[in-house]
């Protein structure tokens, strides 16, 4: 199954940058435009550890909604409590809810 394509214009794109990649896909016989989709996979890809890592767990997310409020007394320790005892429930153990 093919997947359906569209166009992008890029403005601006500095001269020598242009030339990079027209040379980049005359060395592998490929087309300008082809080589820039590839190097636009490229620095996706690329991208992709630096944003998984710097994602926050649901646990964090939660903690630091709380924080945000100040509110990570009881009523943090209550609701976290309450999401461990879904989870327990479920059959998933869940995570330490230590307020650090």
């Amino acid at each position: 199954m093919e997947m359906p394509t569209v166009d992008m214009l890029i403005r601006d794109i500095p001269e020598p940058l242009k030339r990079e990649i027209e040379l980049a896909a005359r060395e592998v016989g490929q087309s300008v435009s082809d080589k820039a989709i590839g190097l636009l996979r490229k620095g996706i890809v690329a991208e992709r550890p630096a944003r998984e890592e710097s994602s926050l767990s649901a646990w964090a997310a939660i903690r630091s909604a709380f924080v945000s409020e100040s509110a990570i007394g009881d009523e943090y320790a209550e609701i976290m409590e309450k999401i461990e005892a879904e989870r327990w429930r479920d059959g998933h153990p869940a995570t330490s809810t230590a307020l650090t």
